[in-house]
């Protein structure tokens, strides 16, 4: 185990109260203006209510020096703030007029750089779900959903929809639905105005770019070049057996001319930035999995010139996860997932070279337009997302700089390590452990294996939906490890576990859970299980393969392969990987007679990812069919926490006190042997 890298005992923390935890701020979405002068972030507070988070637009001080500032005071909040060409600030926002209701779509407002007020500039029947600005022309790109051909069409059709209360919808593709709602019968379409005054009034008057995209626009990823001449945008593509693929494309932002710049039957294209000098494109190429072989994604350029595609990184061993150009266009700055850690890497030739090297992960990178700095936000399991700078040049190249957020961190109520362990193939295995200050080996602590999902993913940074703080406040030690099909420990790593769910992943759990458990701060008498979405599934799977735990907690888990892999709400992406093979070797339905421990199902009803038919089946499978069945009268040790109105993730602020209520409580009835109350609020 390595040396500790917390801080000392708080005399204080939220983490021991849910109310004051829903409370705490959250901070994303950084962005600099084309100056490099001012940096915006988007800050969330909880209402008045305590039912939602309301965002607002904060001014950040580049240089560190001034306090953070508040721009923006909607009563509904704002979102994905942009600097246009001439420093003014566009962001999304639903402020309803008087004669507007309370379902008034997001339009596009302008705080101009002067400090005047904050005033609409252009609004839509559909609303706008995205916006872009050129840095140095006044060209916006917007995203918003359209019926029909033209604006008149959309205006009446979306009228005619909403007067006689028409919600059916005509499919003639997959898929029908994303996440956690329908997909309806309007399409996204990229829309382009000016913000230099030759609109309307005060406004900027929006034409559309892609008339008739069918749903090539859907989740679309676009960038618009420096001058404002062009986008590159994702453009999917329907193939055979409901299958599709993501291409990338360029559209003249002046003619609408659609130009396919990559279009590759065996990988998806995404995330691409323009370089600041409009030659070449940067994008993220995902290699197609298989029934084999996994999924594989590299960093390319595709040169306008000549229509040349180039791998920027070959034989690098490392999934990038975003990439920025360095402002004079010699090289990219990109993040990667890398041994529980998100670091920012140089590239200019060859090997990606790391430019941070502490334990967080980094994103929203903003380089400053001198090259001297980049500005990103910064996390780790120590501290949620905050605006940070680092030197890119000098001998302090690599100095994480903390900048003056709106609000101080949050004081933890443990401390931070790390376990390292080893498979029982002999692969290095890693994961952290956070503890509570009292854990000693005279006051050992019971331990919570959390896994995480994806599966492709690391626990590698702050989550305010699975936050070990919490349990670590109730006196548990929380084991977050990266088993086999983790990011950020090289293709080998992830193939180790690629069709064989079963297999690796869940032995590399138990070796990791092993070596925590020898701890002398760790009593290995009294442990439990958690997981959500595949790290449900891996708790389900974990429930049917040992009783070596107390209790074992299942959030949006997969439990039958087969029943799974068709009603997900990307299915052709899943059929990769999950053949009848694969998905009868690796269901955990199947061993429900050897489940003998309490399990808490969770499962919310609007969760399309992960359909509540997987929760629904569970629950009674549990209770007909495992080894731990219920009673004559019905009772049992198993419970069903559902919410009819949550999704994937449980986010409404009151959910989620229910939700770490509730699985407080089951811990501790199995776990402690202890009684903890429920919320009044279930009955």
């Amino acid at each position: 185990m390595t040396p500790d890298t917390s801080s000392p005992a708080v005399p204080s923390t939220p983490f021991r109260d849910l109310d004051d935890y829903v409370a705490l701020p959250r901070t994303s979405g950084l962005v600099l203006s084309p100056d490099g002068t001012r940096l915006v972030v988007t800050r969330a507070v909880l209402d008045e209510a305590a039912t939602k988070y309301v965002s607002a637009l904060w001014e950040i001080d580049p240089s560190g020096e001034r306090p953070a500032r508040r721009l923006t005071w909607g009563a509904t909040g704002e979102s994905g703030p942009v600097f246009t060409d001439a420093g003014d600030l566009l962001f999304l926002a639903s402020r309803p007029g008087p004669d507007d209701g309370d379902d008034t779509p997001a339009a596009l407002w302008r705080l101009p750089a002067d400090g005047g007020e904050a005033h609409r500039i252009a609004a839509r029947g559909g609303g706008f779900t995205g916006v872009r600005a050129a840095r140095c022309s006044p060209r916006t790109v917007l995203r918003g959903a359209v019926f029909g051909a033209t604006a008149a069409d959309d205006e009446r059709i979306r009228g005619d929809r909403k007067d006689k209360k028409i919600t059916a919808v005509l499919h003639r593709g997959y898929p029908i639905r994303h996440w956690d709602h329908d997909l309806g019968a309007d399409v996204p379409h990229l829309l382009v105005g000016r913000t230099d005054g030759s609109g309307s009034g005060d406004g900027i008057d929006v034409d559309d770019l892609t008339p008739d995209p069918g749903a090539a626009l859907r989740d679309a990823d676009y960038d618009l070049s420096a001058d404002g001449t062009f986008v590159v945008s994702t453009w999917t593509v329907p193939g055979a057996l409901g299958a599709r693929r993501t291409t990338l494309v360029r559209i003249d932002t002046a003619t609408g001319e659609r130009t396919v710049l990559v279009d590759d039957a065996t990988a998806d294209a995404g995330h691409p930035m323009i370089a600041p000098d409009g030659s070449s494109v940067a994008f993220l190429r995902e290699a197609h999995g298989d029934a084999d072989n996994a999924p594989r994604i590299t960093v390319h350029r595709y040169r306008f010139d000549t229509g040349k595609v180039d791998d920027l990184a070959p034989g690098w061993d490392r999934w990038p996860t975003s990439v920025t150009w360095l402002p004079d266009g010699t090289g990219v700055l990109l993040t990667a997932d890398d041994h529980g850690r998100g670091p920012v890497f140089v590239l200019r030739d060859g090997i990606p070279e790391p430019l941070t090297t502490d334990a967080a992960a980094y994103t929203d990178l903003q380089v400053a337009p001198d090259a001297a700095a980049v500005y990103a936000l910064r996390a780790s399991y120590t501290s949620p997302p905050h605006p940070v700078r680092i030197s890119l040049t000098g001998d302090d190249a690599g100095t994480v700089t903390p900048l003056r957020a709106p609000s101080e961190n949050p004081p933890l109520p443990g401390r931070l390590t790390e376990v390292v362990a080893q498979g029982v193939d002999g692969t290095p295995l890693r994961g952290w452990l956070a503890l509570p200050e009292t854990a000693s080996d005279e006051a050992p602590a019971p331990l919570l294996l959390w896994i995480h999902g994806g599966p492709l993913n690391s626990w590698n940074t702050w989550s305010w939906r699975w936050n070990p703080w919490l349990l670590v406040a109730q006196g548990y030690a929380v084991l977050l490890p990266d088993p086999a099909l983790s990011t950020g420990y090289g293709q080998d790593f992830v193939q180790r576990g690629w069709g064989r769910w079963g297999k690796e992943p869940f032995t590399d759990l138990m070796a990791i859970t092993d070596t925590a458990a020898a701890l002398p701060e760790i009593d290995a008498t009294r442990t439990a299980a958690m997981g959500g979405s595949f790290g449900g599934y891996m708790a389900n799977w974990i429930a049917g393969h040992t009783d070596r735990f107390d209790a074992i907690v299942t959030h949006a888990g997969l439990w039958a392969l087969d029943q799974f892999a068709p009603t997900t709400d990307a299915a052709w992406y899943w059929a990769r990987e999950m053949t009848p093979e694969m998905a009868f070797e690796n269901s955990p339905h199947l061993y429900v007679a050897d489940i003998a421990t309490p399990m808490l199902v969770i499962h919310g009803d609007k969760d399309y990812r992960v359909p509540i038919g997987e929760g629904l089946r569970l629950w009674y499978e549990l209770l007909s069919e495992s080894g731990l069945p219920a009673d004559a009268d019905g009772t049992t040790d198993h419970r069903f926490l559902y919410f009819p109105t949550e999704n994937h993730w449980i986010l409404s602020p009151q959910h989620t006190k229910i939700w770490y209520q509730v699985v407080e409580s089951f811990l501790a009835e199995h776990v402690l042997g202890d009684t903890v109350p429920l919320p009044d609020a279930l009955g």
